[in-house]
């Protein structure tokens, strides 16, 4: 199909696609223990925080992991980039599902799954700025970044009615063939680029990757971006490791936090399609943005106070509606405003400052709890609050260049 000169191929779909199953696995595994964390207390004989522990090493590792593996995938390719992390992902999820009844060679495993991951995370836009043309590049990272709440969505939802039926094992051997069947997949059908490039060459062209990162820390808008990420994806990556312990102290089963995990998720899957969608309709992107962080702050308010099951799920989908939402839309304006610095590092960038705030926010979270109660009331408010500060200074941004021609 020609567009705008250009010629677009059809097989973008099938590489999006074939990238969306390994992505959708990998956070599959991150999550796996976060709504069942006393189950697997229990199981393996270890703490609370222990369990923590198997999603906070994710973060720790992307930490050290992301500007490498930015580096692989703007220096290397999809193929390559993208490939070592679907190794990792493949052949670990399997090893974490055969050794299942140890706790310290799972926690191997998951670190193992862990370097996997920015390899796949960081090139989301990547994806669509190689195959897609600048009009549906939003909607590109949209639908690249729902296989990360797919993923994130079975592990929520699924995992514990897996674990009642198969216990921990049996659940994560069932996830291990899943990890393998999907690394598979990728290299079955991912393609590094297509026969011509979607897109006029003023669009495609990048600067080194040390060179792109030098101009992007010197930039205003992109700052302010990285702040918003620092609290919004950070906010996510504590609520999901810590949703059954957050509803608890209310009276909420374990089933109950995975189905309001599932259902945030849910919420964020619709939010990634219509919202992104939306703004490559409008051609904006700081709107949308700040209507998800004003949304967000909205539902983790109700998460935070409700004690009806309806209400929370209610409050559940919204949170994750919003938030989730911002995922792509943020990660394709980083891409834009930063131009011409390669999309995997900005992409990684973004990423990189949720890995580091969900340390300190999974951290914190536990810290501050009510000693007596266990309640987490006190940092969810806080976590509130910073939101509301980066609506404020969000108002600040301004729209990228390249969507004004």
């Amino acid at each position: 199909m020609a567009q705008n000169d250009f010629k677009v191929y059809g097989y973008r779909w099938v590489v999006l696609l074939a990238f969306m199953a390994i992505i959708a696995v990998n956070q599959l595994l991150w999550i796996t223990f976060a709504a069942v964390t006393t189950d697997a207390m229990k199981f393996y004989g270890v703490s609370d925080l222990s369990i923590g522990l198997l999603s906070l090493s994710f973060m720790v590792v992307f930490i050290f992991v992301s500007f490498p593996a930015s580096w692989v995938i703007d220096t290397y390719g999809l193929r390559v980039g993208i490939g070592i992390g679907a190794v990792l992902t493949g052949v670990f999820g399997l090893v974490r599902g055969l050794v299942a009844t140890n706790y310290t060679w799972v926690l191997v495993a998951q670190i193992a799954i862990a370097i996997g991951q920015p390899f796949i995370l960081n090139a989301v836009t990547t994806i669509a700025a190689r195959w897609f043309p600048m009009k549906e590049r939003a909607t590109a990272s949209g639908i690249g970044s729902l296989a990360i709440y797919l993923g994130i969505l079975v592990g929520l939802a699924l995992t514990p009615y897996l674990t009642q039926n198969y216990q921990i094992n049996g659940m994560l051997m069932i996830y291990g063939i899943a990890s393998a069947v999907a690394m598979i997949i990728f290299f079955l059908f991912a393609r590094e680029r297509p026969p011509s490039p979607p897109c006029p060459p003023d669009q495609e062209a990048r600067s080194l990757v040390l060179d792109g990162l030098n101009k992007m820390i010197r930039q205003h808008d992109f700052i302010i971006l990285l702040i918003i990420f620092f609290v919004g994806l950070g906010a996510f990556n504590a609520i999901t490791t810590w949703i059954e312990q957050v509803i608890a102290p209310r009276g909420f089963s374990a089933v109950q936090a995975g189905d309001a995990g599932g259902i945030m998720i849910f919420g964020g899957i619709l939010g990634a399609v219509i919202l992104p969608l939306l703004s490559d309709h409008y051609r904006k992107r700081v709107p949308f943005l700040l209507i998800a962080v004003f949304g967000a702050a909205v539902g983790l308010a109700g998460i935070t106070y409700v004690t009806g099951y309806a209400l929370l799920l209610t409050f559940s989908f919204i949170f994750g509606f919003f938030l989730l939402s911002a995922g792509p839309i943020g990660f394709q304006y980083a891409a834009e405003i930063t131009y011409p610095a390669p999309e995997g590092t900005s992409n990684g960038m973004v990423i990189l400052m949720g890995q580091i705030s969900g340390i300190l926010f999974i951290l914190g979270m536990d810290a501050f709890k009510a000693p007596d109660t266990g309640s987490m009331t006190i940092p969810l408010l806080v976590l509130i609050g910073l939101m509301l500060i980066c609506l404020i200074i969000g108002s600040q941004l301004k729209e990228a260049a390249a969507l004004k021609t």
